[in-house]
């Protein structure tokens, strides 16, 4: 089957824009469900939805795999489970602007250090500087910080550069988004059992499948299938800079959505981690990006 093709098609800019703020306000939505059903509960939920809208648009093929390929998209789906608890812990304890920014350290990192110039280490530095303005440890004292909502940010951005690596050695074994959908299988069928025992009877409210289906399609479906639409006509380059807005874009779902609203020195802490963004992320590079490496799926 065919991924349908959108009306703006022939726009990817628009395209990764829209990917860019439907995952942030999957992340806002999510942030809405964390109080009812538990962090577990909410990515079971949300592996699970996912896993069957992509089963079905893309039905990935099984058959004729290799024992390298299942242990390279497995390797895949710890990534993108650990980085998936690892994210709505955080989003349990911290504004989504917050931890979005610092998980956004993660791949801010990993492209920096592929490539080697002093440039981008510079930006990184000025990344952690923004990292300390928007956790607030300048103005906070030590023992009121919520470290553990810092740590489980962080652990989400060293899943996330991890996630990166993983999908292109996935894309260069599975075709179009078979291996984003097998993924998400995998996903699926380790955190279904948890999920159920620690939400319960919760779980299977309306309510909550309703909100878990909406971030199933904001945070997965929709921008995995834009993604794939803009890359095949987009330069590295200019996705990166798109990626780069992901921190603000989560500013304002948090806004929008949960009525969370940032310092100024929180703001100014964004600024630099996206302006830091845009310099190693915006760099063109000669490998050619594969489709398979989506932006976030937090």
């Amino acid at each position: 089957m065919t991924l349908p093709r959108p009306p703006g098609a022939g726009h990817p800019v628009l395209l990764v824009l829209l990917a860019v703020v439907s995952v942030q306000f999957g992340g806002a939505l999510a942030a809405t469900l964390l109080p009812v059903v538990g962090v577990v509960g909410s990515v079971g939920l949300r592996l699970v939805l996912a896993a069957l809208i992509l089963g079905v648009v893309v039905r990935p093929r099984l058959r004729g795999r290799t024992t390298m390929d299942w242990a390279v998209v497995g390797s895949f789906a710890v990534a993108l489970t650990a980085m998936n608890l690892a994210f709505y812990g955080s989003l349990a304890r911290l504004p989504i602007g917050v931890a979005v920014t610092i998980e956004f350290l993660g791949p801010l990192a990993l492209a920096a250090a592929l490539s080697r110039r002093w440039r981008d280490g510079v930006a990184v530095v000025a990344a952690l500087v923004g990292v300390v303005l928007i956790s607030e440890a300048l103005t906070t004292p030590w023992g009121e910080l919520d470290h553990l909502g810092i740590l489980l940010a962080a652990t989400a951005g060293a899943c996330w550069a991890a996630y990166i690596v993983l999908s292109r050695r996935t894309g260069e074994r599975f075709a179009g988004l078979d291996g984003i959908a097998i993924c998400m299988a995998l996903g699926a069928v380790v955190m279904l059992p948890a999920g159920l025992l620690t939400a319960g009877a919760d779980l299977w409210s309306t309510d909550v499948l309703l909100r878990g289906l909406g971030i199933a399609l904001l945070s997965s479906a929709i921008p995995y299938s834009l993604e794939l639409l803009a890359l095949r006509r987009l330069r590295s380059g200019t996705f990166g800079v798109l990626l780069s807005l992901e921190p603000a874009a989560a500013a304002l779902a948090g806004l929008l959505v949960l009525g969370q609203v940032l310092s100024v020195p929180q703001l100014a802490g964004m600024v630099l981690v996206v302006t830091a963004s845009i310099v190693v992320l915006g760099r063109p590079v000669r490998r050619r990006r594969s489709p398979q490496v989506a932006g976030e799926v937090s």
